[in-house]
């Protein structure tokens, strides 16, 4: 069962019978939103795709802004790009290890850097949303 999966199982009410736990990838999708909302403590958007830029993973992220084919991130090049101190406020946001968070993370934050950036352009402001359109972005998400 995929991570997108987990998650139209948690918001249409369906059990996850992987015990993968759909309410904590919906948590996890949060937990991006948060990191790259420019105004929180994530520095935003732009400062993420400088920090991939800056670990030689321009390329990879420059695919999730992009129209085309969104390339993979595997969980040890996140963790090389987001080093411990972010990827650890997100692994205890979601009660997993930095491990689990990172893996998990390496599958949804390609699609919400996708759907942040339609058409293949960053947003005017940099910013990538409040909490207040978590229930937009797991809705254009769904319907992928």
């Amino acid at each position: 069962m995929g991570l997108l999966d987990s998650v139209v199982g948690m918001v249409t009410g369906q059990s996850d019978p992987m015990g993968q736990g759909g309410g904590n990838q919906a948590a996890l999708i949060a937990a991006v939103v948060s990191m790259l909302n420019a105004n929180g403590s994530g520095g935003g958007l732009n400062d993420l795709i400088a920090r991939f830029e800056q670990g030689g993973l321009g390329s990879v992220i420059g695919s999730w802004v992009s129209t085309g084919h969104n390339l993979p991130i595997s969980a040890e090049q996140l963790q090389s790009v987001l080093g411990s101190g972010q990827l650890g406020q997100i692994a205890e946001q979601l009660g997993l290890s930095h491990g689990e968070a990172a893996a998990q993370l390496s599958q949804v934050l390609p699609q919400v850097v996708d759907h942040l950036t339609p058409n293949g352009q960053l947003p005017a402001s940099g910013d990538a949303g409040s909490m207040g359109d978590i229930g937009s972005l797991i809705g254009s998400l769904l319907r992928r």
